[in-house]
């Protein structure tokens, strides 16, 4: 069985992200194989919250080429997890 830290890959810190902070939504790196289930109660449990909602992104891996040797990034899943209303994570406050 896998647990909270397998799922949670880590939390996405970028511009875009950032601004959905003011709907209570956060974003995380999640395992690929990670159902919305799952992603929600790994959740709820490393950070004491509730969850309301879970919207899951596979991103495709790209091409990358260095000279005439080509390449692949691996694909990754994104997670946007919305809580209810009076709950936020600290972890994203200091940024």
């Amino acid at each position: 069985m896998r647990t909270a830290r397998d799922i949670i890959v880590r939390p996405m810190l970028t511009e875009k992200t950032m601004g959905g902070l003011e709907d209570n939504k956060y974003t995380f790196i999640v395992d690929i194989l990670a159902t919305k289930v799952e992603i929600k109660k790994a959740v709820e449990a490393t950070f004491k919250v509730k969850v309301k909602d879970v919207n899951t992104l596979r991103m495709p891996g790209k091409t990358r080429r260095m000279g005439r040797f080509e390449g692949k990034t691996p694909e990754w899943k994104k997670a946007v997890v919305t809580l209810e209303e009076g709950y936020n994570i600290p972890l994203f406050e200091g940024v």
